[in-house]
């Protein structure tokens, strides 16, 4: 499966081909270095590209803030690494969080994590679950 960049990413490699060419003496504003980018992933305009990319499955990108519920606790936090496993679309993605997450949910004892690495889904899920049935992690979309 081929899967392109998030439309954050796509904005920033934009930003970055606009840059390079006002340095070459070649400037050109943002909507025509959007157009650009679009022809270089094969797409007749950015419209399309950007309708292209909200229809697709949305893997999570290095550097990336991303939301989400882990073992049942809201996160925010960074993507710090992703790497593909095979042909499968799941990625072991490793997360950076904002504030710590409580893992623990007895009322007796807390155990916090600030780094996770886990297993996602094209779709931002994990497949391991909790005891009650309940993906680890589920990112926001």
């Amino acid at each position: 499966m081929n899967t392109l960049p998030s439309i954050e990413t796509l904005k920033l490699q934009a930003r970055r081909l606009r840059a390079e060419l006002t340095g070459t003496g070649a400037p050109v504003n943002h909507g025509r270095a959007l157009e650009m980018l679009a022809h270089q992933y094969g797409y007749r305009d950015w419209n399309t590209l950007h309708a292209s990319v909200g229809n697709q499955p949305r893997p999570v990108n290095v550097g990336e803030t991303v939301s989400g519920r882990y073992l049942g606790q809201p996160f925010t936090g960074t993507v710090i690494g992703v790497r593909l496993l095979g042909d499968s679309g799941h990625r072991r993605v490793t997360f950076d969080f904002d504030e710590p997450v409580d893992v623990v949910t007895f009322d007796s004892f807390s155990a916090y994590r600030k780094r996770v690495t886990c297993v996602l889904t094209e779709d931002g899920v994990t497949v391991e679950r909790t005891s009650n049935g309940q993906p680890h992690m589920r990112l926001d979309v």
